[in-house]
């Protein structure tokens, strides 16, 4: 009888261990598994907002980037970067966080950080509010408010890839841009830090006025590589 008790706790002893050998992976598994986390991001023209703005230090994300906007866009974090992601598509990359900080991630596409696509994502630490900012620079005097009553008209026809401007130089004062598409592409007008011009569709016009004084303003497309293939130059405000 004796025999027998002990065989049955060695019995006992045996079913538990296995079954703790078993727990244990399982439990490593989850948490291995819980290390691993999707962000969901959208981009539009021109912002990035993130389903998720901090994880623990030692996760991994998975960034999936919807482009909701009109033009190609991509997204850049702790050296990875997506492909670049045409409207309407989806794109993800994997990250590996392993140290604490607050990194930036941005688009890559020329001109798009400047005009907002850019944020601060943390690791291990509190989240940051971020906010769409737009940082503009020029070549040239002050000015640049809106205004009402234009004293010179400047026509820009935009085409793949340059713009055409009927006046290269004007005096200073309220000026008047009647910018058309005329190519097949979106583009737009930036006379950088004066006024940033809407995307506009092959087809349409827009027209707004600035007041600007006397000195020599850079203009651009903000479009994908646009200004790299051509579109830019400058004007003169005498």
């Amino acid at each position: 009888m004796q025999r027998v008790r002990i065989l049955l706790a060695l019995l006992v002893v045996g079913v538990v261990g296995a079954g703790a050998a078993f727990a244990i992976p399982a439990i490593g598994a989850r948490s291995a598994a819980a290390k691993t986390v999707t962000i969901k991001v959208t981009a539009t023209d021109f912002k990035f907002k993130l389903s998720k703005a901090s994880v623990p230090t030692g996760t991994t994300v998975v960034f999936k980037v919807t482009n909701k906007g009109k033009i190609p866009h991509d997204f850049k974090i702790n050296g990875k970067k997506t492909q670049l992601i045409n409207p309407g598509q989806t794109k993800s990359v994997k990250v590996v966080f392993k140290k604490k900080g607050k990194l930036t991630y941005v688009c890559t596409v020329s001109g798009h950080a400047r005009l907002g696509m850019t944020g601060k994502f943390s690791v291990g630490v509190a989240a940051v509010t971020n906010t769409t900012t737009t940082t503009t620079t020029t070549t040239g005097g002050g000015g640049g408010t809106a205004c009402t009553t234009p004293t010179t008209t400047i026509n820009v026809g935009m085409r793949e890839y340059a713009y055409d401007l009927d006046k290269t130089s004007v005096p200073a004062g309220c000026i008047q841009f009647v910018v058309k598409n005329n190519g097949a592409e979106i583009h737009n007008f930036d006379p950088q830090g004066k006024h940033v011009g809407a995307l506009i569709n092959s087809g349409q016009t827009e027209t707004w006025s600035v007041q600007l004084t006397a000195g020599t303003y850079q203009y651009l497309c903000d479009v994908g590589q646009h200004a790299n293939f051509g579109m830019l130059g400058s004007m003169t405000v005498a």
